[in-house]
């Protein structure tokens, strides 16, 4: 494991296997506003000319790729340009990744210090990338808002045993786990965009390109339009383009999640897993092993995610997670072990809180609300207190569980 793994490697009866050790899910013994004040302060100024730099630098790849893809893959024997064009997808894909993640920096305010340029500079990139901007900007926004709520988090939500599908028993298996990686993979993100798959229950249908559906507010529905508009004008232009030429950190089997009975603001925050992606780590802008540090600041632009990263680990301590396991190794372990949600019946209950108490708990635990002086104190925003507008009743925390695992198996190991 990397420095910070939360990984350990006990014997069984069944021989050396390596069991997750259970990442911290009490209160932290820190607020936010300390964990800030680790930080060190020009990690959280944004420059206009380095986050362009960013998008030209990426600009210049993805068109140096095609540009050596459409020359030299056709002059390779014919068996040959198969798996060619196939590295070509793969090492585009990558870089348009790193596209997008600037894109997703600019729905954060974290590309510069003006709103209007980071939404046209997000609205533009996203676009091409055939992403809503200002769509999957709101709904991402309440995701940050709620991490790790089984009742409010807006995606990466996991089911109960109780609701798991009829024929899931049927996919825990090797074959099973290849089918359902291959559709997470190529029709998971358009599947969650157009049908809500993976996210948030909503009473009635969801969708990012509807701008009076469920998940969208009055004063969100104007710029929802922007976002299909520039949407399906990008289509249009590939299908021109077409006719004139031709043609995944919150799911992890330590992390906890909860329900309104003891979730707040840092807890699900800090139910976020740093990952190496290798090499990758650099082509997405180190959105991969910076997303602990992403979502206690997201406005802090990426440049400076792995400083913030190093500079908050003291505070953190067992807090910070981070797997270090090869992410293709890791996407199948995943597969494997993260099936559902189930009560850790080992754990503690907290009494239960109506929502006036949940919310002080909140704003006091997010360094809100706290009476350190008045360097700390900041206006809450809506966005930050729209999770109290509805009350849920309190069950108990959840622990991620495979199907076919007997239950002794599935506890987690606390430390």
């Amino acid at each position: 494991m990397g420095a910070g793994g939360n990984m350990s490697a006990p014997s069984t009866k069944k021989g050396d296997q390596s069991v997750l050790r259970r990442a911290p899910h009490s209160k932290p013994p820190f607020t936010l506003s300390q964990i800030k004040k680790a930080i060190p302060p020009h990690c959280f100024q944004r420059s206009v000319l380095r986050s362009f730099s960013y998008v030209v630098y990426d600009l210049i790849i993805v068109s140096l790729l095609y540009f050596a893809a459409t020359t030299f893959i056709p002059l390779l024997p014919t068996p040959l340009t198969y798996p060619a064009w196939i590295a070509y997808w793969i090492c585009q894909g990558c870089v348009c990744t790193g596209i997008w993640v600037i894109a997703h920096e600019c729905g954060h305010h974290a590309f510069s210090d003006y709103q209007w340029l980071d939404d046209t500079v997000g609205l533009v990139l996203h676009s091409l990338l055939l992403v809503p901007y200002f769509s999957w900007k709101y709904s991402h926004r309440r995701h940050h808002s709620n991490t790790g709520s089984l009742e409010r988090d807006e995606v990466f939500v996991p089911k109960p045993k109780s609701e798991m599908s009829w024929f899931s028993k049927y996919l825990n298996n090797p074959p099973g786990r290849v089918l359902t990686l291959t559709v997470t993979l190529t029709l998971g993100w358009p599947l969650y965009l157009a049908f809500n798959v993976s996210g948030r229950h909503y009473e009635r249908f969801a969708c990012h390109f509807d701008p009076h559906g469920p998940i969208y507010s009055d004063r969100e529905r104007l710029q929802i339009y922007i976002s299909d508009i520039g949407f399906f004008a990008v289509v249009y232009g590939l299908y021109l383009l077409a006719a004139a030429k031709g043609l995944t950190w919150h799911t992890h089997p330590s992390l906890p999640h909860y329900d309104s009975s003891e979730w707040d603001w840092l807890r699900g925050a800090l139910a976020t897993m740093d990952r190496d992606y290798g090499i990758l780590n650099k082509v997405f802008h180190n959105i991969t092993d910076t997303h602990v540090a992403h979502h206690l600041f997201s406005t802090m632009p990426h440049y400076n995610a792995m400083e913030a990263t190093k500079a908050i680990k003291p505070i953190l301590g067992d807090y910070y997670q981070f797997d270090g396991t090869s992410f293709y190794k890791a996407m199948w372990r995943e597969a494997r072990e993260c099936m559902y949600v189930a009560p850790d019946e080992g754990s503690d209950q907290l009494k239960r809180q109506n929502p006036d108490q949940q919310q002080q708990a909140y704003l006091n635990n997010s360094g809100i609300g706290s009476s350190d002086g008045a360097n700390n104190a900041r206006k809450v925003s809506i966005e930050e207190i729209e999770q109290w507008t509805e009350h849920y009743q309190p069950l108990k925390r959840f622990k991620v569980s495979n199907i076919d695992q007997p239950a002794q198996q599935n506890q987690h190991i606390t430390q």
